[in-house]
């Protein structure tokens, strides 16, 4: 399934394209990574100081793999382990924002990764890193809390129908 939409990041418009299954080799491109955490039927969302609900995630950092960078970030913002498996990737696409500086930190083109985690370990929330709070939902009622691009929705109806492989 592609599912594509424009948003406005930081008042510049940006081109985000959701591409189930898609491998990408080069991890420079990787900008992000984040987790569809799921335990007894429902789904670990944080809150992101200053940007309210979301998924767990982040960068990689150092030479991290990408799945090692979503463990340590789920473990980070929602104190939660578990097994991951890869759903696909959100292409984003600056080449239609005038403001895009070519020698920042983000690529022209880049891609956050989205993985299934089912949390097998939930450990006590610490607030140390920059999340407040986490909270269990319904998947359902996801659309109703976080309020950022409608793609993380389909990702995570697809979430819900991908099986662990371990």
């Amino acid at each position: 399934m592609t599912h594509q939409t424009t948003v406005v990041w930081g008042q510049h418009p940006v081109r985000l394209k959701w591409q189930r299954s898609k491998l990408i080799g080069n991890k420079d491109t990787v900008t992000s990574v984040h987790g569809c955490c799921f335990h007894e039927g429902k789904i670990l969302l944080v809150k992101v100081k200053k940007r309210g609900f979301n998924l767990p995630g982040g960068h990689i950092e150092g030479n991290e793999t990408p799945e090692e960078a979503l463990h340590r970030e789920v473990f980070e913002e929602g104190s939660v382990k578990g097994k991951a498996t890869y759903i696909g990737a959100i292409e984003v696409n600056h080449e239609e924002n005038p403001f895009f500086d070519p020698n920042g930190k983000y690529p022209i083109i880049g891609y956050q990764l989205f993985f299934r985690l089912d949390i097998e370990e939930c450990h006590p929330f610490q607030r140390k890193h920059e999340t407040t709070t986490r909270i269990w939902m319904e998947p359902e009622e996801v659309p109703y809390v976080i309020d950022d691009h409608d793609i993380i929705h389909s990702i995570i109806e697809e979430a819900k129908m991908v099986k662990s492989v371990y």
